[in-house]
């Protein structure tokens, strides 16, 4: 089998556009699909090298994901899950009852509803900080009970900007774990374990696959230890697992991803320097713009771009918001991010009644296409919205 994407001196665009290898037994481009849940063993009743007895303790098609976003990532190992939310979850699971977690006040409302609920269940304390804010967050840690920090940089939906590196440091002279969910800046913008961090998490359903056709999620660890052999023992018995389709999709996915990232951090930049002056938005959140508060440590710690996520509040309420994303043509009024097409999303009304979000926000997620569609969609848009 050539593996030429394993090689440490190749760039991440070319091992991504090699993802996978030629593993096929006839010499094909494209990796295989392992579907069978179940494998024979020898004559003396042993495993082959390599392979799993059953599909839930590995596959073939999961290391290959697992093998290029942990390279990319510069990591020890990954692990793949299926969604995001299990990526997530697993590092929180992995923690004792009388533990103690630390978390940003903004954060994907998914995570932060499932912390509500398990904290409370499995008498794990928490704790929050204000997203960006590193004094904050050495505020809110208890020395030698603090166990796990959570970071998400940028912060979904407005997007405040972490110091990772001040993060870490934090986090290791408490004697916690530092975990940094990237999902937004993807590991071709930044690299949180050379930063400092112990775990990395992606929700790899958005700009990893980048089709919004897979639901997966990954961890990736910057050494080995206790916990990250607990991680795998707690995807194994909970099965948590992606199938070996969505393996394979999100392989495919990876290959354009250099491509996609560079196309939609360029359309995002380019559209918020436009709302940045547009007479019906007061606001415009975006690391890439020189007024965002924490654009001199995004501009440090993400390298090519600022990402393809801005949101914009608009002059009005909750229903003004909806009728600028009712009236768009090309941004589809969705949820989820990172996909090859844009999104906009009234966020206050996805995240439900115990949101923090402001009611006029919306969040775009910015696509590939042509910048200048985009730009005459959401200005008419915006213009509609008040007629």
């Amino acid at each position: 089998m050539r593996e030429t994407f394993s090689s440490p001196l190749l760039a991440p665009d070319t091992r991504l556009a090699h993802a996978g290898g030629t593993r096929s037994a006839d010499g094909g481009v494209v990796p295989s699909i392992g579907v069978s849940t179940t494998f024979a063993r020898d004559a003396d009743y042993t495993l082959p090298t390599g392979v799993a007895s059953y599909l839930r303790s590995g596959a073939a098609n999961w290391r290959d994901v697992e093998t290029l976003v942990a390279a990319l990532e510069g990591g020890f190992d990954a692990r793949l899950f299926s969604s995001g939310l299990a990526a997530s979850t697993v590092l929180f699971q992995a923690l004792a009852p009388g533990d103690h977690v630390v978390v940003p006040d903004v954060m994907y409302h998914g995570l932060r509803d499932w912390l509500r609920d398990f904290c409370a269940r499995w008498g794990v304390a928490w704790a929050t900080y204000r997203a960006g804010d590193i004094d904050s967050l050495s505020g809110a840690m208890e020395d030698g009970r603090t166990k796990l920090v959570w970071v998400e940089t940028p912060a979904n939906p407005t997007w405040e900007v972490t110091d990772i590196a001040a993060a870490a440091d934090i986090t290791h002279r408490a004697g916690a774990m530092c975990a940094v969910d990237s999902t937004v800046a993807t590991p071709l913008l930044t690299r949180p374990l050379e930063l400092g961090a112990d775990f990395v998490v992606h929700s790899a359903t958005k700009s990893l696959n980048g089709h919004s056709d897979v639901l997966a999620g990954l961890v990736v660890a910057a050494r080995d230890s206790d916990t990250w052999r607990r991680v795998g023992e707690l995807r194994t018995g909970g099965g948590a697992v992606a199938g070996p389709f969505e393996s394979w999709l999100l392989l495919r996915g990876l290959r354009t991803l250099h491509l996609r990232v560079e196309r939609a951090c360029r359309n995002a930049a380019g559209l918020a320097a436009f709302l940045d002056s547009h007479p019906r938005v007061s606001k415009v959140l975006y690391p890439g713009l020189e007024s965002h508060p924490g654009h001199a440590v995004a501009a440090r710690q993400m390298k090519g771009g600022f990402g393809s996520m801005l949101s914009i509040l608009v002059e009005g309420d909750a229903a003004t918001a909806k009728r600028v994303a009712g009236a768009t043509r090309v941004f589809v009024p969705a949820t989820s991010l990172g996909g090859v097409e844009s999104l906009v999303e009234h966020r206050a009304t996805v995240e439900g009644p115990h949101s923090p979000v402001p009611p006029n926000l919306l969040r775009l997620s910015v696509g590939i296409e042509a910048v200048g569609d985009l730009v005459e969609d959401i200005d008419r848009a915006l213009l509609a919205a008040y007629d």
